[in-house]
């Protein structure tokens, strides 16, 4: 439920958003508010179709199909994760991000996205390890509190963009075309702060909506690494993350800003915590 708490919480700005998006759209086209808003979010339900996801959501992750060699290496890895939850490999679809980083993330309700440094790097226990997190993250259904968070969030990025380049071009004209006329310079002026005044509101919600998204999105991390300790691939993922904290020095946030727009926990953090429950298990 807590992964819910980021959509609670841009739900009130989505719903001004759209409705400063309806106000002018219901003159040309005779639709309630409710009948929108429902359309929208009945929308949202396209990112979740696998086909969707395959041909749309990750290309626009810049993620492909695996090669024929990355394929036969994620199978095997893979296929152990998939057997330790007894879920069938159709149900999932794994893609490649092509990039030099040990990373893998998860998204949408069937997309598991992993980097071909990953792929290329670790070694198969520890490949399962990765993929036994990310599967965690579908099995908790944080990617989609996730996905259906960011959706709702559209309208509101775009109206607080939308606002700021208003206010720009209000504050330029005025310059340009009111600078000998008192009274339309304060209008002008006027505009550009109503503007103004406009996009800050979006955008403080958003970014409120964001810091609660961050905690919450921490704590999804600690859950779906517990989860893959209970799968029995909290060793191996253990293992993968200490080679996260190798190559990446400085990994732990040292001032507040840091640490409130973090999206994961330190992995030393992450590393500690599994090391806490195999000690735990094996005590039982």
């Amino acid at each position: 439920m807590s992964a819910f708490l980021p959509v609670i919480a841009v739900i009130p700005l989505w719903l001004l958003a759209l409705a400063v998006v309806w106000l002018p759209l219901r003159v040309v086209w005779h639709v309630s508010f409710v009948t929108l808003a429902l359309g929208y979010l009945a929308a949202v339900l396209l990112l979740f179709l696998r086909p969707v996801q395959v041909a749309i959501l990750a290309p626009l992750l810049g993620a492909r199909r695996p090669t024929r060699q990355e394929r036969a290496t994620l199978d095997i890895a893979w296929r152990s994760v998939l057997q330790a939850n007894r879920l069938p490999a159709r149900r999932f679809v794994i893609a490649v991000l092509p990039i030099d980083e040990l990373n893998a993330f998860a998204c949408g309700g069937h997309l598991v996205v992993v980097t071909s440094y990953a792929i290329d790097t670790l070694p198969r226990d520890e490949l399962s390890g990765v993929l036994a997190h990310e599967l965690s993250h579908h099995l908790g259904y944080h990617t989609v509190a996730l996905t259906i968070g960011q959706w709702l969030s559209l309208p509101v990025f775009a109206l607080a963009r939308i606002g700021f380049f208003l206010q720009n071009v209000a504050t330029a004209a005025t310059r340009t075309f009111a600078r000998r006329s008192s009274s339309l310079t304060v209008i002008g002026q006027l505009a550009a702060a109503l503007l103004m005044a406009a996009s800050w509101v979006f955008l403080s919600g958003l970014l409120v909506s964001n810091a609660i998204a961050n905690l919450v999105g921490r704590n999804a991390e600690l859950q779906a690494d517990r989860r893959a300790v209970s799968m029995g691939f909290g060793r191996p993922l253990a293992s993968a993350l200490r080679r996260v904290i190798n190559e990446r020095r400085g990994d732990r946030p040292t001032t507040a800003r840091e640490r409130l727009a973090a999206t994961h926990p330190p992995a030393r953090t992450r590393v500690a915590q599994i090391e806490a429950l195999l000690r735990s298990r094996r005590a039982n």
